[in-house]
């Protein structure tokens, strides 16, 4: 894969931020279409973390299951 990297206004580059999310709660019980948003993340089990780049979809995708995971910036 590429570099996921922008240049600012003078030209310097810099990286995206990431985001650790980490699945506190349990999937069991809950509606279809959060387990599915929680399984495309990569959080299958309670205790899974995942990195993610900190984006629209992305934090969509947290903002639909913010319930049951906790979200930190790297």
């Amino acid at each position: 894969m590429g570099c996921l990297c922008r240049s600012n206004a003078k030209g310097m580059d810099f990286k995206m931020a990431n985001l650790k999310i980490k699945l506190v709660k349990s999937l069991s019980g809950r509606r279809d279409k959060h387990i599915a948003t929680a399984i495309s993340l990569g959080l299958t089990k309670i205790g899974s973390e995942t990195i993610q780049p900190d984006n629209p979809q992305t934090r969509g995708k947290i903002a639909q299951i913010r319930y049951m995971i906790s979200v930190t910036e790297e």
